[in-house]
């Protein structure tokens, strides 16, 4: 008790570290990483901005203590199901991937967190995560050729990386399907990649040999920003950064731009317009459904490939935008996906809109990711697997119930 209230002084509660960690991960996914500060995840969590570092040495320690925690989860959770298949690879398989759904979907903004903010995680953290997935995804790749013989360890890795898209892809969504159903197709969305067949094709950096106009400074520029976004995040870049990237003092910017909102803003409606672009011509040149959908996925390959910068920054920065601009790239971004979810569901009208996009958002995801792997992105045929992996998705939610 102290002297002054005759009441015993409160206690911490044990679970503090846990509290302040959920009070971030809600922050970080709500309003992006530089958008927080040390006092308001203080304050979420009901202390003091100096009571936090009892816990944490600074907001980067906290990010990663919240995903290196999710990590160890995911790890925990399909560790049984992972020894299983590696016994029996054909009876194991369902398990292991319903279990690993049902992981992804329980920590869903976790997912969504390390997508978007991770590398905003301290060199240290960024290694020890890599260190403890890449253990796991070693596992996986063993079971994989257990079941898959005839795969070599290039073409288990780019399954193995592509299944863990189709899980990764629920935190880049809201789609909200009931909770079994939505488990079970998303197990089913990774068997059909773990099982889908290797595409050949054309090399997939064929295009860079063709002749390409000198670009003009304005064109150095965006592709410097772009670049520097993608790496860095929106926030840790200045002017003077996109300068010296492109060779040219930052003051000098300005004559081509307005600010670096200006250069975010010409970014993504540059990509939005690619992407429209791919609409277009692809349902031109459709004879129907199922073919428009499958145009559409190679033309989403043959953009993310030639624009993988771009599209990066279109997916991840929009919340950096002016609400109005933001709003406008939101409404934009919204409308492709639905042209994909109205075309499934022209070929599979039974398939409900929320498994649809569940499905579509799947197939996007494995075409996003896969490029930005780096033993991935130099497979010489990676894009016709990747939209041979997309369509793979997409089938099997049209038709793997028939």
């Amino acid at each position: 008790m102290t002297a002054e209230t005759g009441r015993a002084p409160a206690r911490r509660p044990r679970n503090r570290k846990a509290q302040l960690a959920g009070a971030a991960a809600e922050l970080f996914g709500r309003h992006g990483f530089h958008a927080v500060g040390v006092n308001d995840i203080a304050a979420a969590a009901g202390i003091t901005g100096p009571a936090l570092y009892r816990h944490f040495q600074h907001k980067q320690d906290v990010l990663g203590y919240v995903l290196l925690t999710g990590v160890d989860r995911l790890a925990e959770r399909v560790h049984p199901w992972v020894a299983a298949a590696a016994c029996d690879p054909e009876r194991g398989l369902a398990p292991l991937l319903l279990a690993a759904a049902e992981v992804s979907i329980e920590q869903r903004e976790l997912t969504a967190l390390w997508r978007w903010q991770g590398r905003h995680l301290t060199p240290g953290d960024q290694k020890e995560i890599r260190g403890r997935a890449g253990a796991l995804l070693g596992q996986w790749v063993g079971g994989l050729r257990g079941l898959r013989p005839e795969l070599d360890a290039g073409a288990a890795n780019l399954l193995c990386f592509a299944a863990l898209s189709v899980f990764g892809s629920v935190g880049d969504h809201h789609a909200t399907p009931p909770r079994e159903p939505f488990e079970r197709l998303l197990a089913r969305l990774g068997e059909a990649v773990v099982r889908a067949d290797i595409a050949s094709g054309p090399p997939a950096a064929a295009w860079r040999a063709r002749p390409q106009a000198p670009p003009t400074r304005r064109e150095e520029l965006l592709s410097a920003a772009t670049g520097l976004f993608r790496e860095h995040g929106f926030h840790a870049v200045s002017m003077e950064d996109i300068g010296a990237a492109a060779g040219i003092a930052g003051p000098s910017i300005y004559r081509h731009f307005a600010g670096k909102s200006d250069i975010l803003l010409a970014a993504s409606r540059r990509m939005a317009d690619r992407l429209a672009l791919g609409v277009a011509d692809s349902l031109a040149t459709a004879v129907d459904a199922e073919d428009a959908l499958h145009r559409l996925a190679r033309s989403y390959v043959d953009t993310v490939l030639r624009s993988d910068d771009l599209i990066a920054v279109h997916t991840s920065e929009v919340i950096n935008l002016p609400e109005r601009d933001g709003k406008e790239l939101r409404r934009l971004q919204r409308g492709y996906v639905a042209e994909w979810v109205r075309l499934l569901r022209e070929v599979a009208p039974a398939l409900a809109e929320p498994e649809a996009r569940v499905a579509v958002h799947a197939a996007l995801t494995i075409v996003n990711d896969l490029p930005r792997t780096g033993r991935i992105r130099t497979r010489p045929a990676l894009g016709a697997e990747l939209a041979g992996l997309a369509v793979a998705v997409l089938r099997e939610a049209a038709h793997g119930k028939e």
